[in-house]
């Protein structure tokens, strides 16, 4: 019976190392898999998409034509979102999972085309023309003025700008270059990046939307809104956050002054009770301005909400009390300004995205018209028909905010302060992938199927092909002389209408989400 129930044991051994195995196999093959498909996507991009090593957000699968948040040129690129920088800090990421000197340079490729784009004050434009100067101001007097809502457009200024994280992004990159191989060639740009940083600082420790400062903004406003105190797209947090990656890795404890007036502004620019919230950009009086002109002078239930958890940040930066001295008044505001349940479309929104100064009344921008010439902005106190390209309304999660308020507070400064980048002697808050947004590495556990159909989706050319994405109409002028709209085709609200028919895309969307995925399949498989 001892016989047989050892033969019984053994069986029950040898089936589990059986399954093992093939699970262990499985794997193995998943990871040599996603190793193929990433080189050979990789490939294809940089050898075929690519302009100089830099990228835009969207092509044609021809390639005949482009676009980053607008249409392009073949000669541009595109710095902000799912462009150059995005494109290079996944590069880099997978350089880092697999130890392949082809995606380092990759990458380098992608950080020379922001080198060649960097501008002399030290920081970088939206675009980068490969062209020169002259075909920049020719897009930007025809499809970049000639985009309906896209007003940032409207006007070629020259210098740089930290909307949407273009200029800290950008320089986050290069440190990022830098610190891989130390290589001087991204010290000087790099370099150069800070300075701007630190010079554009205004005294009060806020910064503008572009630098150096300009007034002449064709709109008919009294102030230019880029000179503004900026909180919008994060100008204000990342900015704060790239030269604490520079304090943090290059040891530039000259960097602090600017850093805690950084931090401070937030105090500074807080509102009084009973409105303890924040608007996203302030005249040189710190009161809220009137920015785009679908962007009345405001408080932002959604500013609100993100600036008490940046003072929730900054406490555990410094273990300073003050930053958490006002939260609870941000709260109330918060809560004051719930919408009524009837008009949170099931549950959708708490918020409306704009605030009355004083009179704590929502305010909804609207719009009319097919273009430039014929179209409006306005708000008013209604929410029919509201605004679709920036939304009417908002979804703060105010129980979050509480709950972390709590936990945090009831933390001593020593507690609170570990970790901090910050903090003499401390191990690094975060890794250095970790202060770019553009993006983070995906971190979980990848669906084994969800990575199979990654891998089995790519062509034979090396492409992930996308449908259904958005378009515009290509620059023209009617036979009356008026121009047409360039913008993305949208309804008259402004929701986007995407491309119907089986048109076929090279997304960088696409190819960043899938290469982030397959680099982790690497990476945990390692």
């Amino acid at each position: 019976m001892k016989y047989v129930y050892k033969l019984y044991l053994l069986s029950l051994l040898a089936a589990g190392a059986l399954v093992s195995h093939s699970v262990f196999g499985q794997q193995t093959q998943l990871r040599n898999d996603a190793l193929n498909a990433m080189k050979r996507a990789t490939q294809y991009m940089v050898e075929n998409v690519s302009k100089n090593g830099g990228y835009v957000w969207l092509y044609l699968s021809d390639l005949s034509r482009r676009w980053g948040e607008l249409e392009a040129y073949e000669s541009q690129i595109w710095i902000q979102g799912v462009g150059t920088v995005a494109m290079g800090n996944v590069f880099l990421n997978a350089f880092q999972a697999t130890g392949d000197a082809y995606y380092y340079k990759a990458a380098e490729k992608a950080a020379d085309a922001l080198i060649w784009g960097q501008l002399p004050c030290g920081g970088w434009n939206y675009i980068v023309d490969f062209s020169g100067d002259r075909s920049l101001k020719k897009w930007y007097h025809t499809i970049g003025q000639n985009a309906w809502g896209f007003e940032e457009f409207y006007h070629y200024y020259g210098n740089a700008t930290f909307d949407d994280v273009t200029t800290a992004e950008a320089a986050k990159f290069l440190l990022r270059m830098y610190m891989e191989k130390r290589d001087p060639k991204f010290k000087t740009a790099l370099d150069k990046a800070i300075s701007l940083v630190v010079k554009s600082q205004y005294p009060l420790g806020g910064w503008p939307q572009r630098y150096p400062l300009k007034y002449d903004f064709p709109h008919g406003y009294d102030t230019d809104y880029t000179s503004f105190y900026t909180f919008n797209d994060d100008v204000i947090s990342d900015n704060i956050d790239f030269l604490i990656a520079c304090y943090d890795y290059l040891g530039r404890a000259d960097l602090l002054d600017a850093i805690h007036r950084g931090m401070d502004f937030y105090l500074v620019s807080q509102q009084g009770n009973p409105q303890g919230g924040w608007g996203q950009q302030y005249d040189m009086d710190l009161k809220p301005a009137h920015a785009r002109s679908f962007e009345p002078p405001a408080l932002l239930p959604s500013y609100t909400y993100d600036n008490a958890m940046e003072l929730i940040k900054f406490y555990q930066y410094t273990g300073d009390r003050r930053f958490l001295s006002r939260i609870p008044d941000a709260i109330s505001w918060l809560e004051s300004t719930r919408l009524p349940a009837a008009e949170t479309e099931g549950g959708r929104y708490t918020h409306p995205t704009f605030i009355e100064v004083r009179t704590n009344k929502a305010l909804y921008a609207h719009r009319s018209g097919t273009g430039v010439l014929d179209g409006r902005y306005w708000w008013d106190y209604k929410d029919e028909n509201p605004l679709l390209h920036y939304g009417a309304k908002a979804k703060v999660d105010i129980d979050h905010l509480k709950a972390l308020y709590r936990k945090v507070s009831a933390q001593s400064p020593e507690e609170a302060t570990k970790g901090s980048p910050l903090k003499e002697g401390s191990t690094h808050l975060k890794s250095l992938a970790d202060y770019s947004l553009n993006p983070r590495p995906f971190h979980g556990n990848p669906d084994p199927s969800a990575v199979t159909q990654i891998i089995s989706t790519l062509d034979d050319k090396g492409r992930w092909l996308s449908q259904h994405e958005w378009s515009s109409r290509p620059y023209s002028v009617s036979a009356d002389g008026k121009p047409i709209n360039t913008a993305r085709f949208s309804t008259e609200g402004g929701a986007a209408i995407k491309d119907s028919t089986d048109q076929q895309y090279i997304s960088t969307k696409v190819f960043i989400h899938n290469m982030q995925i397959l680099t982790t399949v690497v990476r945990e498989g390692k």
